[in-house]
């Protein structure tokens, strides 16, 4: 039996294995390049999720709302706010809550929701300010409503 070259057709016969720096810098490149395709449409799904959130949390505000003013026999006034749905205004002797679970959560961006009774776009206003924090907008930007 004659032993086997493993050196035979490597480069200076060295037998060393491993990748070259110019194969790493390929496999850099390629991956860069794969990132900067994928990022924008998940970075996308990530906005449009947190504006789902905040949809839902203005609906489930609205269904409490309502709730509560079925029980008490009115809304709560723009001072109360959504407050009065977790802890019992003073001097509320009809209040049946808590209508939410936990307390009044921040919108999907930090922010506080915001709400008006009476409101000047319907019977109440209630909303976020998006991303941004500011009325107006577009995109990420925009204002989530109950109107």
């Amino acid at each position: 039996m004659s032993a086997i070259d493993t050196t035979a057709g490597r480069a200076g016969g060295r037998g060393q294995g491993g990748f070259t720096l110019l194969e790493l810098l390929v496999v850099m490149v390629i991956i860069g390049l794969l990132a900067a395709y994928v990022a924008p449409s998940y970075f996308g799904q990530v906005g449009k999720s947190q504006e789902k959130v905040a949809r839902a949390q203005i609906e489930a505000f609205d269904r409490a709302l309502e709730q509560y003013r079925l029980d008490v026999g009115m809304l709560p006034s723009t001072e109360q706010g959504l407050a009065a749905l977790a802890t019992a205004p003073e001097g509320q002797s009809r209040w049946a809550g808590p209508y939410l679970k936990r307390q009044v959560p921040l919108d999907p961006w930090g922010h506080p929701y915001h709400y008006r009774h009476p409101g000047s776009r319907a019977e109440f206003d209630l909303f976020s300010l998006g991303k941004d924090g500011r009325p107006g907008g577009e995109g990420e930007a925009a204002d989530i409503t109950n109107w």
